[in-house]
């Protein structure tokens, strides 16, 4: 029987006819996305950090933050899609999503994203006011990066990466407890890392015709890529083990234990690089963490071990409320 990974079966290549067929919600379910909702786990974070992880309430919350910019990523998908369609059309992989192949009209699109935004945004706001302001930022940073940024070198980037930053300081307004500096500067390096990796892997792919695609890949190369992956890379490393053996983390966390979690980040880091440079992957990060099962069994790992020395130490009775 044929193997097919997971990104086969929830967005699958197809070919005219075949997409001919495709029902108007199965097109819209696939162009919001929902393969991509892994990045919105940063949400957790805080919580996991925060001591909150036994706490429902807490628990409950973030589980609806976590729904919140899953819906609010699937929007972004939508305008995304529909203001590249025409590059996607070019594209080996992109042109047979629903809104570059047709399967899916413009107006459908932005009408679905916009019930669906205002209705995310609402809810967000119900949740907590501060969590609200920080959706719609993000809301707000995503449609200017489908606009003018993501044709600015560098910027480019760096607004994936604040991206990724507004999630992870949601996730700690949800539920009320201090957003920590360390969880700014991993969440950024490592968003970095990925956006960085991504550029490299479309550089790659698309070869002579990566300039006629996406406008901003002429001011990139392969080289220039490795080497801001290298000190992304190394930065983010460092920060990570900084981090767990200062002296803050010790005396909030009650133990000492937690450098001992380094191999899994080290493990992780070099496996994704491992197939960004063998392996031709890194187009799509939540796509390679779902079906690269050495990478997701790392990731399992750091976040149990994570749990077990941080809920395992004395400081869960005394509730730490910052992360």
């Amino acid at each position: 029987m044929a193997r097919h990974s997971i990104p086969d079966i929830i967005e699958p290549q197809v070919g005219p006819v075949a997409a001919e067929a495709r029902p108007l919600v199965l097109s819209l379910v696939l162009s919001l996305r929902p393969a991509q909702w892994t990045k919105n786990l940063i949400v957790f974070a805080a919580l996991l950090f925060s001591g909150r992880l036994i706490v429902l309430d807490s628990v409950i919350r973030s589980i609806e933050a976590f729904a919140i910019f899953c819906v609010l990523s699937g929007v972004v998908y939508l305008i995304n899609d529909v203001a590249d369609r025409e590059a996607d059309r070019q594209h080996p992989l992109k042109r047979s999503r629903p809104i570059a192949s047709g399967q899916l009209s413009v107006a459908a699109a932005l009408s679905t994203a916009a019930v669906l935004g205002a209705g995310a945004l609402a809810w967000a706001f119900w949740l907590a006011t501060p969590f609200g302001i920080l959706a719609a930022a993000y809301v707000a940073l995503q449609a200017m990066y489908s606009g003018p940024l993501k044709h600015i070198v560098i910027i480019d980037v760096l607004t994936i990466a604040v991206g990724f930053v507004l999630r992870a300081a949601a996730g700690a307004v949800a539920i009320a407890v201090t957003f920590s500096e360390w969880l700014l500067i991993m969440t950024i390096l490592l968003a970095l890392f990925m956006a960085l990796s991504k550029r490299r892997h479309e550089l790659v792919l698309l070869a002579d015709t990566a300039k006629g695609h996406r406008r901003i890949l002429e001011e990139y190369s392969p080289y220039l890529l490795d080497q801001m992956i290298s000190v992304v890379t190394a930065s983010t490393l460092v920060a990570y083990a900084i981090y767990t053996v200062s002296p803050d983390t010790i005396a909030k966390f009650h133990t000492n234990k937690l450098g001992l979690t380094l191999p899994f980040p080290l493990y992780g880091i070099f496996r994704y690089l491992y197939l960004v440079h063998l392996k031709e992957g890194g187009g799509s990060p939540s796509e390679m963490l779902l079906n690269d099962r050495p990478l997701l069994i790392c990731v399992a790992l750091w976040a149990a071990t994570v749990a077990v020395i941080i809920y395992g130490a004395p400081s869960l009775l005394h509730g730490p409320s910052s992360s």
